[in-house]
């Protein structure tokens, strides 16, 4: 484990620079090199500072091995995804992921989607916040939505779903590998990357009401199984500070 090393990948975690790290703790560029390449540690005041900026605790800094998650993690990108039709449909019982995910791909089946797409049907989920609190403590129960993404052209006459339009609009992409290995560690760390990528580039909130605000889509390839994580970038507004974002179409 090295300090130096742990500051150096979360500081490239969010796409800061040296000399915009090094603006945010009030020390100079060749200060934060040092602390990176563990020549100098830094003070613990500078250490508070550093852990809250990376929305994680003193202990994690000085104890784990954070570089290992690059095998878990990619990059956060700003991505377009262009407008789509969905059929979507909500479930709230103690296990709605695998019960709704279960539903959207029987309808698939019936609706006849899956034969329209050769077996490739896209597949997105998003948590369901309208859960009251009695259903939640009382009953242990959550929510959660899934959709099939319907291609141009397919006409979706079944009944039991609702039938929705997302426009284009631009979000915030990081890809889990495996996330099933630890779902609840690796998907809420996932959205907290993100969260901490668009704060640490001036991104402030601004709401949109025309598009989901956040979906996971979970796909294989090569034998192995992923998760995207999409978070609403558009439902953002971009200060005119720190870095700039390459923006992949």
């Amino acid at each position: 484990m090295s300090l130096g090393k742990n500051i150096a990948y979360l500081r490239k975690r969010i796409a800061l620079t040296q000399d915009e790290l090094a603006e945010k703790m009030s020390v100079s560029r060749q200060t934060v090199s040092k602390w990176e390449t563990d020549e100098a540690f830094p003070e613990i005041s500078k250490l508070t500072k550093l852990a809250d900026l990376f929305h994680c605790k003193v202990d994690t800094l000085l104890r784990e091995d954070l570089e290992a998650r690059r095998n878990i993690y990619s990059e956060v990108s700003i991505k377009t995804v262009a407008g789509f039709r969905m059929a979507r449909y909500v479930m709230i019982t103690p296990n709605p992921e695998d019960d709704v995910i279960a539903y959207i791909a029987r309808w698939t089946e019936q609706s006849g989607l899956t034969e329209y797409c050769h077996g490739n049907v896209t597949m997105i989920g998003w948590d369901f916040p309208f859960v009251s609190a009695e259903q939640q403590n009382r009953f242990g129960l959550r929510g959660y939505a899934a959709a099939a993404v319907l291609p141009e052209g397919f006409d979706a006459k079944l009944p039991g779903v609702e039938i929705a339009e997302q426009p284009a609009a631009k979000y915030a992409v990081i890809t889990i590998t495996d996330p099933a290995a630890a779902p609840f560690e690796r998907i809420p760390a996932a959205y907290q990357q993100i969260m901490n990528y668009l704060e640490a580039n001036g991104f402030k909130e601004d709401s949109r009401t025309d598009c989901i605000s956040c979906f996971e889509h979970e796909y294989e390839k090569d034998g192995t199984t992923f998760m995207d994580v999409y978070i609403l970038a558009d439902g953002v507004a971009k200060s005119n500070v720190l870095t700039p974002l390459q923006y992949l179409t």
